[in-house]
Parts: structure tokens; sequence; C-alpha cells
């Protein structure tokens, strides 16, 4: 049994921690004979998703400070360890390392980012949802190295894998019923042993591509980190850290080291895991936090490698028990000396990938951002970037295949643009992924059905201009089993190119190939039919930004709600 602190220096030994050694020491003497607790250092963090060099604009700051950068990372990892005992000190993640990243890395398939981060000492990581954009076999390969099967080794020299062992309890290979990567690891300090188990979220099926996860099933994240706690224990592990991509998020008014109003799934998974269980260093949310939940130790340090989560464990060297957990987030600050191992890598890369990253493909009047607006109190709303996403999209479609609408997804728009110029490396920054367009036929009530499907998933799709709707904030929400029989959606609203949508006419509409397949949630969209796979997206944006430069934001009056279009 754990007695993890929610902060650094506030936890010691309480009775029941002092209990769990046995008798009680009751001279100096006795005391002294006892075996000094093992001193244990964990170093986190998640979702790095490839951000090799600082990241731009707010995602570049935190606590109010610049932060970010794997230079920088890599020296305060150094500088963490100094402090603490070298060889007591273990480096982790939880998750989404790679996918979704910038150019210099996903240029190379993310071989940049895995060099870099084994460079820094990772020992661990939990595979995260975008370790699977490319595939099963894609992520083996990352792991064990090989040249990719298309591209070869673009940088001219073999890739030899990560220098640190992924970890994937809870995806299984569904022919087998197996894991497709090793589900825990056993790492011993000073004849201590700690496990640790890697995982992602079990809805990894729900964000990626079907091509993604294809032969793959994805289990219950508490559950099977019960299972493997239990294994572990009979390999006589007492000592046992879950790295898991899944979160959650606090109060807007908490801090990196604070867990105010903690909400989101990691709860509920923290809540039903085995009290064997000591620390839970989760993600994907990208936001920060540090908390104690169930007894146990639950930390995020938000994302693109500007948090550190340092965690110091006092372990029983008798029993393998920790006595003590307590978890401080550290800004990775620009204010020390860059690593130069890790310049020279981004030098390497930059020097390759050439010109290509700074060729202007266009010119926004203002800065285009991602942010959704609110929509009666949610940010539900839409995006002025999304929008021009969709407009791209549309345009990419509409004499190709005849589309009259484009609709994209809210985790597609990864960044914002800037005022001014825009080069090829910013559109790839904010359309990663590269999915190939769909066009396809929807009725005029399967439209509806999509649209309602966005209050049962809580994702809003961006519309094209040619679309417009009203929003009843006041009507019911469909079931996942059932999204159409919401009522959000005022029936008769919904209108495209100015006319209403019949809902026994069919009509030619653009999504992207994670959305056709019915990612985010979205099956209603698997109805579609006659489906046209087109170009890839980016190709797409990057064309409409070069034809329309220059560009600026698009108005937010596509979902309009009740209170600005009263009921006729």
């Amino acid at each position: 049994m754990s007695i993890p602190g929610m902060r650094r220096a506030a936890v010691g030994l309480t009775a029941l921690a002092v209990a769990a050694l046995g008798a009680v020491a009751t001279t100096p003497e006795q005391a002294d004979a006892r075996p000094k607790p093992v001193d244990v250092t964990l170093l986190a963090l998640n979702d790095f998703h490839g951000n090799l060099e600082p990241p731009s604009g707010s995602s570049g700051t935190i606590a109010g400070q610049a932060a970010g950068g794997v230079e920088y990372l890599a020296t305060h990892l150094a500088e963490l360890r100094a402090a603490a005992k070298k060889k007591n000190t273990i480096t982790v993640a939880a998750g989404d390392l790679i996918g979704a990243s910038p150019l210099l890395s996903a240029a190379f398939h993310d071989e940049p980012t895995i060099e870099a981060l084994s460079m820094a000492g990772l020992d661990y990581a939990s595979v995260g949802n975008h370790e699977f954009d490319e595939g099963a076999a894609e992520l083996l390969r990352i792991q064990n190295g090989g040249c990719h099967p298309v591209d070869g080794c673009a940088d001219g020299t073999p890739y030899r894998g990560a220098g640190f062992q992924y970890l994937s309890a809870n995806a299984f290979k569904t022919a087998t019923g197996k894991p497709l990567m090793a589900p825990y690891a056993i790492h011993k300090v000073q004849g201590v042993k700690v496990g640790f188990i890697g995982m992602t979220l079990e809805g990894t099926p729900q964000i990626v591509s079907q091509q993604g996860v294809a032969g793959l099933t994805f289990a219950d994240e508490a559950e099977t980190a019960n299972r493997y706690a239990r294994e572990l224990r009979r390999k006589g592990v007492e000592t046992i850290v879950v790295l898991l991509h899944e979160g959650g998020a606090q109060a807007a008014t908490g801090g990196i080291n604070d867990c105010v109003g903690m909400t989101g799934p990691i709860v509920d998974i923290a809540n039903r895991m085995d009290p064997s269980i000591d620390v839970v260093v989760s993600g994907h949310t990208h936001q920060a936090y540090n908390c104690n939940i169930n007894g146990k130790l639950v930390t995020s340090a938000s994302s693109f490698g500007r948090l550190v989560t340092d965690i110091d464990l006092k372990i029983d060297r008798r029993s393998g028990d920790v006595l003590s957990a307590s978890a401080n987030n550290v800004v990775v600050t620009r204010d020390v000396a860059k690593d130069p191992k890790q310049t020279a890598l981004i030098d390497k890369y930059k020097t390759v990938l050439g010109p290509v990253a700074g060729r202007q493909v266009g010119e926004t009047t203002t800065a285009i951002t991602k942010t959704q607006e609110t929509l009666f109190g949610t940010t539900l709303g839409e995006s002025p970037l999304g929008n021009l996403i969709a407009d791209a999209q549309l345009a990419a479609t509409d004499d190709e295949q005849n589309a009259v609408a484009a609709f994209m997804n809210p985790g597609g728009v990864r960044a914002d643009l800037n005022a001014g110029p825009v080069t090829y490396e910013e559109a790839f920054t904010v359309q990663p992924f590269a999915n190939n367009l769909v066009t396809l036929d929807l009725t005029g009530a399967q439209l509806y059905c999509v649209l309602e499907q966005q209050f049962v998933t809580g994702r809003t799709l961006y519309p094209s201009s040619t679309v417009g709707y009203v929003v009843d904030p006041a009507g019911t929400t469909g079931t996942v089993a059932n999204p159409c029989a919401g009522t959000r959606v005022v029936r008769g609203s919904l209108t495209i190119g100015g006319t209403a949508v019949d809902t026994a006419a069919t009509y030619r509409v653009t999504v992207n190939n994670f959305l056709a397949g019915g990612g985010d949630g979205f099956s209603a969209l698997t109805a579609g039919t006659n489906q046209v796979t087109g170009q890839i997206d980016l190709d797409a944006f990057v064309a409409y930004l070069t034809a329309k430069s220059p560009v600026s934001a698009p108005t937010l009056d596509r979902i309009r709600t009740t209170a600005e279009v009263p009921a006729a």
C-alpha cells in the first residue's frame, strides 16, 4: 500500500506508513539499524508531438514563461538527474511522443524525435493514440529500427530504432489476443524492483483512422492495469507505476502543480485501479496537474516538452513498498544552455529538409486562430481556422466531385496561422496528418443526424461557407446508439448554398478519410455512399492559400443559436 502525497515537501512517513514497516523502533539504535529507504526519482513527460524546436505562439509558453524545445529539455533533464542520485533516476513518458508533429520531425516519419528523446535519456514510454497514426507495423518499426518501407531512410543513414522501450498493455492483436508490444517493464534500483505498465486510452479506435488500428483491439484501462499489477506482484514487484495516455483537466484557477476541481476520464480510471498501483503518469489532454486520487499520485506535464514532472519516491528496502511519493512540475525554461548534441541533430535534419519548409505558399491579412467560439456556455462553436480549412476542402472538390458542402473535425486543426506570409512548414503544422479528402453522398436526413451527433460526441464539425444552421440550447441530445433522436439542430434551419435542405434529397459532402471512417465518434458519416477519395488535405489547404491570398479570417456566422435567430 502506498502513501503518495500531492505536493513535494509535504509528505513524510505517516503512522500508516510506519505501521507498514512492521515493528516500530523504540530506541535510536534500533532506528539506525533499519535499512534506509531507497530514493527513486522519476522524470516524466507526455504529448511531446515531435516538437524538437520550441513551439511558437501560445503553445510555446506555460505558467507565464517561454518553454519547450528539445535542446533545453535535454539540459533540464540532465540537471534534474544531477540534482538526484543519477543511478536512481528513471525517465518515462505517457504517450504521443510522435504524431501530429511539426514538419521537421514528420517529414522523416518522426525518426528525429525518437533519436532526440533516446539521446535525452528516455527509458520507458507508453504508446499514445498518435503512435498508431501510421499503423501497428510502423509503430513496431519505430521501436525496432529499419528504413521506412516506402520512403526508405530519407536522411541517408540507417534508422536504428528507439533507445527506450515502448510499453503497450491494452492494445492486443485481435487474431491472437496477445499484446502488440511489451505490456510492462521491471527496473531495478539498488535491489528494489519498480514496475512500469504502459497503456493508451481504450477509445483510441475512435480517434485514429481505421487503417491505423486495423487488426488491434483495445481494452479497458483500469482493468488492464489491475491485471498486470497482479502479475507484477507475483514477480515480487511492490512499487508499481502506470504510464497512461489518458487524462483529465482541472479548473482554470489551478496552476501547474495544483489539482483544482479535477474532472475527466482519469478520475474514474484511478478510482478503479488496484491499491497496489502507486503512481499514474498521465497525458492526452495536454493539461498540467499534480493530484492525489484514490491514494495514488496522478500527474501530467501538459504538452510539447514544456514541463517535466519530477517525481520522488521513497521505497522500503525490505518490502519494496512505496513509503512516500511527491511530485513537482518543472518548467522547461529557455534560459539554460542548449544541449549541443540536440542542436547538431536538429541542424542535420534541417539541412536534409532543404528549402521545402521555407517556401511561401500564401499570406494572411491577420492572425487566423484555431480557437473555438463559445456557444451557449461551451466551446462547441466555430473556429476561424477550422472554417477556412473547410472552405479549402470544398474548393478542392466542388468542381471535381460536385461537392456542395464540407466539414472539418476540430482535432485535425493543430496550430494557429500568424499574420503575414505563410510557409509550407506553417501550413503543415496546421494540418500534419496527411488525410485524404473523401466526397460522399448523404441524404438531408443523414446530414441532420451528423449534426445532431456533434452534441453526443462533444465535438463541433467546422462547416464550409455554404452551410448554415440554427442550434436550440433547450433541445434534447440524442444518444450514442441513436444520435438522430436529438433535437438540438432546429429542423428546417439547415441550408446549403442558401437553400433549405430537403431531408429526402441527396447532397455531395466532403470530409477527410478519418471522419468518413467514423472518427471522433461520427458514425453517422459511415452511412455515406458513392465515396470518392481525393487529394491530401494539406495539398488542398496549400492550394487554397495560394489561390486566395491574402486570406482573412472567415466570419463566424455559420452556426447560430435560437437567441440570434428567433423561431418564426
